[in-house]
Order: structure tokens, then sequence, then C-alpha cells
């Protein structure tokens, strides 16, 4: 059944017709063509390559930032996840189109990117996302540029500095006493949370995660699912979906006191790992438990993306090699661990320079 917008339509004589914007006559007026199918599943593909393919012709200039926005949604979720697209259509819905909608796109200047950039971070934005929100838009100019002509108004927008905030972690004690309360007594999310602390998954992984996916006799995990919640059409939802990235999708020897550990709670195969049954554990959840959890052991609260990242630092100081961690990480360079995921103490530091000798 066609849907509202999509510019398809059913004939008289049986068959289906779609209709795409291919130019703009001299009056500024665009210009449509026709393809035709038996189908509408067929009507849909062929309309979904054709607004995909670069479309070299020069636009009117009475084009609007939404039109264009909107022409970039359209391709743009063909070729990214989900979870990206709808990131990326949240960001315009809620702050750029509210401010740069009607405005027609060769009127954008520098000076007008800058103004809406401050007035953002007026509004208590962080800097990060006030970053990533210029971002989305650089990379819908760039497109508009290679596929209507129009000049980048975005190419000399300069981006607000960040500044690096340190992930926060547990001192060494402080990880000796958190490893002491889960062992004691272990349940399936302290299972999650030593799956995080001892093989470095995120916490969507962990929630994915299947007995399937653990073959105990060999000792080796695979990820090849995760779960998060998605913003979309002014709401929320859970969705299941591929790893972050390739290089996400990846097999992780488990060390063997861990695989002891997990033959105990071994599940049915189509079992999630932190339910034991087929009932999703989202991350949200996940993350209340794991607060929970910290204020039962008594330890400061720190967010559970840090136990990836207390992993990699650990690793790092066994004398784990970069390429072998990264691998486990699931990290496309060792650039990425070793900037983000790898952290120095004091005490390190101090170690490191007691190896110096006259």
């Amino acid at each position: 059944m066609a849907r509202r917008g999509e510019n398809i339509y059913k004939r008289k004589d049986g068959r289906w017709e779609g209709r795409y914007k291919c130019g703009f006559s001299s009056d500024g007026k665009a210009k449509y063509r026709s393809v035709y199918a038996h189908t509408y599943h067929e009507i849909r593909d062929k309309l979904q390559k054709l607004k995909s393919t670069a479309v070299n012709f020069v636009s009117s200039g009475k084009t609007t930032v939404r039109e264009l926005a909107e022409e970039w949604l359209r391709a743009v979720r063909l070729k990214v996840k989900t979870s990206t697209y709808t990131c990326y259509s949240m960001k315009f819905v809620k702050h750029i189109l509210p401010v740069f909608s009607g405005i027609f796109y060769e009127k954008l200047t520098v000076e007008s990117i800058h103004e809406f950039i401050e007035n953002k971070l007026k509004e208590r934005l962080s800097v990060k996302y006030v970053r990533d929100i210029i971002i989305v838009f650089k990379s819908m100019a760039k497109y508009v540029s290679r596929i209507h002509g129009y000049a980048n108004p975005l190419e000399n927008v300069i981006l607000p500095k960040s500044e690096k905030n340190e992930m926060k972690l547990l001192s060494k004690s402080e990880q000796e006493k958190l490893c002491k309360f889960v062992f004691y007594k272990p349940d399936n999310t302290k299972i999650g949370v030593l799956l995080s602390y001892y093989a470095g998954l995120r916490i969507g992984e962990v929630c994915g995660l299947k007995w399937c996916d653990i073959d105990l006799n060999k000792g080796i995990l695979k990820v090849e699912r995760t779960v998060q919640r998605i913003y979309e059409n002014s709401s929320t939802r859970l969705i299941i979906d591929k790893p972050k990235s390739r290089s996400s999708v990846r097999e992780i020897p488990l060390p063997k006191f861990l695989i002891e550990i997990l033959r105990k709670f071994k599940a049915d195969d189509s079992a999630y790992v932190l339910s034991g049954t087929d009932k999703l554990t989202e991350p949200r959840t996940m993350q209340y438990r794991f607060k929970a959890l910290l204020k039962k052991a008594n330890l400061p609260s720190i967010n559970y993306h840090s136990l990836r990242h207390m992993f990699a630092t650990n690793c790092i100081e066994l004398g784990f090699d970069v390429k072998t961690l990264s691998e486990i990480l699931g990290h496309a360079t060792v650039e990425t661990t070793l900037n983000r995921y790898v952290h120095s103490s004091m005490d390190r530091k101090t170690a490191c320079m007691n190896l110096l000798r006259t």
C-alpha cells in the first residue's frame, strides 16, 4: 500500500506509477519524471534507487532547506543503520529545521550558522552535542553541493571547541571491591557486568547476547547483535540491530574462570543471557541495575560504559598488544583504542618513570 508523500499511485490499467524530481524549469518550478512497474514493491525499489542516484542539475535557487534536508535523509537512509538514520533525522527535526526550514538554501550564510551555534550553546546544550548537530548539517551540505551544484555554505563554519571529558573510572582498590561483590552470589545482571569488565562488551551488546552466541566448549563468544532505544516520530522504540560497525561483529576468546561461571547459568540457546529467557533486557534497565549494584557495593556511581574503558586500560597494563586489544573491543583502528579507551593513572605514570635507570 502506497504511503502519503511517496509519490506512488496505482493506475487504472493496473500498473503502478512513481514520480521523482529531476530538476527545475526556467521559472523555478520543479520538474518530475515517471517510472512504471507491475507491483508496489517494484515501483518503490525503482524510486529509491533513482532518488539515491546523483542528479547533476543546477538548482534554480528556489529550494528550501527543508526540501533538501528531506531529500538527503531519503538518500542516506539507504546506506546507514536504522539507529544512525533516526539520529540524523532527530537532529534535523528537533534543532535544524525549526530555525532554517523555510529559508532558501542559497541564503544560508556562515554567519547565520555561527549564530545558530551560539544560540544552541545558550540553551545549555553540551558542546559535543552541538558539534554533532553541525556535523550532520555539514554532511547534508556536502551532498547538496555534489548533487545540486550549490556552493557549500557550511564549508567554512567553525565547530565549537570541545573539551575532552575524561571517563570516570574506579580506582584499582575500588575495582577489586567491585569484582569481589560481583563474584559473590552471581546472578544474570552480575554476569552482564563480568562480560563487560572482562571481555569489553558494550551495554547494547550485552543486552542482545544470547546463549547460542557463547560456545562454552571452545570458550568463544560471538558478538552479532546490539540492542538500543531509538528516537522516532516524537517517541522512542527498542530495536535489535547489527553491532555498531563491521569491525564490531567479532569473536572474543573468554578467560577460563569466566567460562566456568557461565556454565552454571547456561540456559536454552534462544534465551538472552541477561534474563535466562526469551525476554529482552533493554540497555536503560541494565544501566539502572548497574547503578543499584554499585550502591549496594558502596562504590562511587559510574557509567556502565566505564567497564569497557577499565577493561581496555587493564589489558594494556597486563601487556596486551594494541592490535589484539583493538580487535577484541571491535574497533576499526588502533588509534580509537589508544586515544579513547586507554587511561593512565598517576600510579601507572610513576611505575613507568621508575623504569628509568641512570
